[in-house]
């Protein structure tokens, strides 16, 4: 799924995205509104992890939505 794609279903997927990564807050879900880097710095900052492990969680969620 591309960014445009994510995008255009961002209102479908914010719910499925604070279900898998609930400590994003809403405010966090609201500002990414299909930025994918942007997602990931929010992850990586939440998370306390790797960039690349980010990048990787939101490429398996972007497989599987």
């Amino acid at each position: 799924m591309n960014e445009d794609t994510i995008k255009g279903k961002w209102k479908q997927l914010s719910g499925k995205i604070q279900a898998k990564w609930g400590k994003l807050t809403n405010d966090d879900v609201d500002v990414v509104e299909g930025n994918t880097e942007y997602l990931v710095g929010k992850i990586q900052e939440r998370y306390g992890i790797a960039r690349e492990e980010a990048e990787k969680q939101v490429r398996d969620f972007n497989g599987g939505a």
